[in-house]
This record gives structure tokens, C-alpha cells and sequence, in this order.
């Protein structure tokens, strides 16, 4: 009989890969709205984010809440639906706080039309903007140059922000699971090897599968499926994503990635030929 024993570290298997992009996943979650309320607190506005968008989010956590309770899952999912759900309300105050208790979406406006309005009441006529023109070339050049040079400084500052936020969080998740594998090789050692983690407990209970749990599952993730859709019509109306956090959806698309990664590394344990303890649990 193989007794693990702490000394023998942490081993980087599939079971582990698995573990670690659910860990990932569970920090890019739990931040995912961070970035987008900070920016909208700074811009004072949310007209970048689609309020049908918010409300179809906050009936999928609802939902997932559930499904969750009526499933009888861990108590761990239950308290991280719970806090998405009231996440998703903050959001949505904000929404409706810098926008008013309006239902639609903000139409676009039309600056180009703004922008001729203003030129035709304050510009010369187009002979003297054509003589000013080429008199004040060179400063505008200047100008230009330096505009640019700006633009192209903050636009590389943003991508180093957001890829330090995407290394810090990533890294939040793995320190997470390797805290969690050592805490649970520790209290494995006094039960002389006996594997005690969540998984293989619930693999050896049984899995119970409530209808109303399912139902209230499947109508979630059809919600999460189509809250995007009203996001892509308003930034396709508006042709712009201004107000909009990248880091917002970075980390949505980050924690999906990882999480359906975490499924599909996962091994059962009735697909393990042999446990550590002798035996397969295929035979029981």
C-alpha cells in the first residue's frame, strides 16, 4: 500500500493541470467586474456597456443561484454565485445611476454633424483657411507629431497595465491551488494515505441529480450565451468600444478559457486504473 507522504512535493500531472486552471478561473471571476466599475467611476458615465447586456448577466447569476442550491453543489459554488450576483447589481446600480432608469440603450450621437455645425459658424471661408493653411503648416505637423508621440506612450502604458493585472491574477490562482493541494496533503497524512479531498468524497457518495437544479442550470448558461449579443449590437452601433474595459472582458474570456480547460483535464476517479490506496473505485 503507497502512503503519500508531504515531503514528496507537489507533482504537475493532468489531475493538477486541471486544478490549476480552476483556481485561474476562480480569480479572473472574482475580479472580472473590478476594472469595469473603475471605469465608469472614473468617466462618470456608462454609456459603453449595454444595460440589456447587465440585466440578461444578472438573471443568469440569479439563476445560477438556483440551480445551485437545488442541485445541493458545494458550498464553495453557492458563495461564488452569490457574490457574482451582487456583483452584477453594483454594476447595474451604476448603469442606472449615470444614465437614469431608462430601459434603451443610448443612440449614438453624431459627431461628425456636431463638428460641421461648429466649423461652419467659427471657420473664415475656405480661401483664407486655404492662405492660413500654408502658413501655419509647420506647427501643425508639430502638433500632430506630438499627439501621436502621447498616444502612442499611453497606448503602451495600457498594455502594460493590462498584462500585469492578467500575470498578477493568473499567478493569485495558482498560489491559491498550491495552498489548497499542500493544506490537503496534510490532513491526508494522519489518515495513513486515505484520500480525503472533495472530489473523491463526492465520487464515493455519489452524484444526485435534481430536475429543477438542471433545468435552472441550462436556462443560466443560455442567458450567459445571449447577454453578449446586445454588447456587440451597441458597439456596432456605435462604432466604439470607448468606455468599455478591456481588462473587463480579458478576464471574462481568460476565466472561460481556463474553466472549460479545467473540464476537459479532469480525470475522474473511476478512469483511474489504480489509486494511491490500491484498487479502483470502478470496482465498488
Amino acid at each position: 500500500m503507497a502512503i503519500y507522504h508531504p515531503s514528496h512535493g507537489l507533482s504537475l500531472d493532468v489531475e493538477a493541470l486541471s486544478g490549476i486552471c480552476g483556481s485561474v478561473s476562480i480569480a479572473c471571476w472574482i475580479v472580472v467586474f473590478s476594472p469595469q466599475v473603475i471605469e465608469n467611476f472614473r468617466r462618470g458615465s456608462a454609456d459603453g456597456l449595454s444595460l440589456v447586456f447587465i440585466v440578461i448577466w444578472l438573471l443568469g447569476d440569479v439563476f445560477n443561484i438556483v440551480g445551485a442550491v437545488l442541485q445541493g453543489v458545494i458550498p464553495t459554488m453557492t458563495i461564488l454565485a452569490v457574490y457574482y450576483t451582487f456583483a452584477d447589481m453594483v454594476l447595474l446600480g451604476q448603469c442606472l445611476y449615470y444614465r437614469g432608469f431608462t430601459p434603451a440603450d443610448a443612440q449614438p450621437s453624431s459627431n461628425e454633424d456636431t463638428i460641421a455645425d461648429e466649423a461652419n459658424e467659427e471657420s473664415p471661408l475656405l480661401s483664407d483657411g486655404n492662405t492660413r493653411g500654408r502658413s501655419s503648416s509647420y506647427p501643425g505637423v508639430a502638433d500632430a507629431g506630438l499627439s501621436a508621440s502621447k498616444h502612442s506612450t499611453s497606448t503602451l502604458r495600457a498594455i502594460l497595465f493590462n498584462t500585469t493585472a492578467m500575470i498578477l491574477v493568473c499567478a493569485a490562482g495558482v498560489a491559491g491551488w498550491a495552498v489548497s493541494m499542500g493544506s490537503a496533503a496534510r490532513s491526508k497524512y494522519p489518515h495513513q494515505g486515505q484520500d480525503t479531498s472533495p472530489i473523491t468524497t463526492m465520487e464515493s457518495e455519489g452524484v444526485r441529480f435534481d430536475l429543477w437544479g438542471q433545468v435552472f442550470g441550462y436556462l443560466s448558461a443560455v442567458l450567459y450565451l445571449g447577454s453578449r449579443v446586445p454588447q456587440l449590437l451597441l458597439t456596432y452601433r456605435r462604432k466604439s468600444t470607448e468606455g468599455v474595459s478591456i481588462l473587463f472582458f480579458l478576464f471574462a474570456c481568460v476565466g472561460n478559457l481556463t474553466y472549460v480547460l479545467s473540464i476537459f483535464a479532469y480525470e475522474p476517479g473511476c478512469a483511474k486504473p489504480e489509486r494511491a490506496y490500491g484498487g479502483s473505485q470502478c470496482e465498488q
